[in-house]
C-alpha cells in the first residue's frame, strides 16, 4: 500500500513534449506512442535528441510511455523540434491506451488501433477535453495474448467478439465498476458521453472520484441508449510483455525489460544496432517498462536476446530485477527524500525469494509515482530515512545501507510477499 499522502503531494499534470515538467535532473518529457510501430531509424535519432539535448537517460513508464531527462528551458524545445521530425506517431492528448501488439496477432479480436485512432481524432476535436483532469486515461482492449487487465484507466472497453465491447469505469479489470456492453459502432460515442459526464459534473476529477462519491447513475444514464446485451469478461492469465510474441506474419515480437525502467542512451543505441542485425522491422512499447522489437525470425529472435541480455537488458520473465518497481528517486526527482533507482540494484537478492507476481516498491517520496497500487512490501524515503510497508502497515523506518538487509529479512520471515 502506498504511504499516507496529503492534497499537496498528489501527482501533478502529466509532462509532454510541448510542456516538460521540472524535476531534479532538469526537465522531464514524455513521449506517448500511439500504438503503432516505430522505425529503429527514428527511435535511434530519439536517442540521440536525449543524449544531445538532455542527460541521456531514457525511461520507459509502467504505461509505456516513453520519458527523456535532464533537458533545459533552453534545449527542450530544440529536443521537441528534432524529435518532431522523426516521424513517430504520438499523442499530448488524453491517453488512449491499446494492446502493444494491437492488429498484429492472430488472438485479436478485433484491432484496437484502429478504433483508438479514431477515438484521439474524437477527444482532440471534443470541446470539453480541456476541462479535464490531465490524468484521465482509456484502456481499449482488443483481446490480444498482451492484454491490459493490468493497467488501470478512467474507461476500459474490451472486446467481446468482432461487435461488441464490455465497458468498465475507474481501475484495472479486477477492480473496475462494469457499466455493460456495447455496440463497436458506437464505442467512440461512448467514451465522449461518459468524458463529457465527467466534465459537466466534475471537472479535474478522475471517474474514480466522482464514482465513489455519487456513485454510477450519471454515467449510467449518459449510455442508457447504448448499452446492449452481453457477458462480463472472464479474468485473463497475467500478460508477460517479456520474451517472444508469435505474430500473424510468422516471425516474433521480442519483448525486452529496461532494468528499472531506464537506460542510457548510448546502450539503447547499441540495441538498436543489434536490432537491425537481427532484421527487425521497428519497436513498440509495452505496459511494465518495455520494448517489443519486431519481426524477428526465429533465429534472429534467439540471437537478438543473447545481445540484448549482453548489454544488461532484461530477457528473462523470471529476472529478480522484474519484481522490484522503484522511480527515479533523489537526487533525479527533486520530490525524492531518498536515491530509489541507485537503491534497487542493492535489493535484487531479496527480491529473488518473493513469489511470482509479487513485488517491491521502492519510492523516493510518498507519492508512489512508479507503482499507485498496493504492493505486499513497500518503501517510502521520509526525511532521507526508508520506510518500510509490508500490506499497509509501516514496521519499521531504517537507513539505505541497512534497507537491502532488512527486506530479506522479511522477505524470509514472511515466507515470500503475498
Amino acid at each position: 500500500m502506498n504511504a499516507p499522502m496529503d492534497r499537496s503531494m498528489r501527482r501533478g499534470a502529466c509532462p509532454g513534449l510541448s510542456a516538460p515538467m521540472a524535476t531534479g535532473d532538469g526537465l522531464l518529457a514524455r513521449l506517448t506512442p500511439a500504438g503503432s510501430t516505430i522505425a529503429l531509424d527514428a527511435f535511434a535519432g530519439l536517442c540521440a535528441a536525449a543524449r544531445t539535448h538532455g542527460n541521456g537517460v531514457i525511461e520507459i513508464t509502467s504505461r509505456g510511455s516513453i520519458q527523456i531527462r535532464g533537458l533545459s528551458a533552453v534545449s527542450a524545445p530544440l529536443f521537441a523540434t528534432e524529435v518532431a521530425s522523426l516521424g513517430i506517431e504520438a499523442s499530448d492528448g488524453i491517453p488512449v491506451l491499446t494492446d502493444p501488439l494491437a492488429g498484429l496477432t492472430d488472438s485479436d479480436i478485433l484491432d484496437a488501433h484502429v478504433l483508438a485512432t479514431a477515438l484521439r481524432k474524437a477527444l482532440a476535436a471534443a470541446p470539453f477535453a480541456s476541462h479535464l483532469s490531465a490524468k484521465v486515461s482509456v484502456a481499449i482492449d482488443g483481446g490480444a495474448a498482451l492484454h491490459l487487465d493490468a493497467m488501470t484507466a478512467d474507461i476500459r472497453m474490451r472486446a467481446i467478439d468482432g461487435h461488441r465491447l464490455y465497458v468498465s469505469l475507474a481501475g484495472d479489470a479486477a477492480t473496475a465498476t462494469p457499466l455493460g456492453a456495447i455496440p463497436l459502432e458506437r464505442a467512440v460515442e461512448c467514451v465522449i458521453r461518459l468524458f463529457e459526464t465527467l466534465a459537466a459534473t466534475s471537472p479535474q476529477s478522475r471517474i474514480r472520484e466522482v464514482v465513489q462519491r455519487d456513485g454510477l447513475n450519471a454515467f449510467q444514464s449518459a449510455l442508457a441508449d447504448i448499452i446492449v446485451d452481453g457477458p462480463a469478461p472472464i479474468a485473463r492469465p497475467t500478460a508477460e510483455p517479456i520474451g517472444a510474441h508469435p505474430l500473424s506474419s510468422g516471425n516474433n515480437a521480442l519483448g525486452i525489460g529496461l532494468p528499472f525502467g531506464h537506460s542510457g542512451s548510448e546502450t539503447l543505441l547499441r540495441l538498436m544496432a543489434a536490432a537491425r542485425q537481427g532484421g527487425a522491422s521497428g519497436l513498440r512499447t509495452a505496459p511494465g517498462r518495455a520494448l517489443l522489437l519486431m519481426d524477428l525470425s526465429a533465429d534472429a529472435t534467439r540471437q537478438f536476446a543473447a545481445a540484448a541480455n549482453a548489454l544488461g537488458f532484461i530477457v528473462d520473465p523470471v529476472d529478480p530485477r522484474r519484481k522490484i518497481v522503484a522511480c527515479a528517486g533523489a537526487p533525479i526527482c527533486a520530490s525524492g527524500e531518498i536515491a530509489a533507482r541507485a537503491i534497487a540494484p542493492a535489493i535484487t537478492d531479496a527480491a529473488q525469494s518473493l513469489p511470482d507476481g509479487a513485488i517491491i516498491h521502492i519510492s523516493g517520496c510518498a507519492k508512489g509515482c512508479a507503482h499507485p497500487m498496493p504492493a505486499p512490501l513497500a518503501v517510502f524515503g521520509h526525511d532521507g530515512r526508508c520506510d518500510v510497508f509490508a500490506d499497509g502497515v509501516l514496521l519499521c523506518s531504517v537507513s539505505s545501507d541497512a534497507l537491502p538487509e532488512r527486506l530479506r529479512q522479511l522477505v524470509r520471515v514472511r515466507g515470500g510477499a503475498r
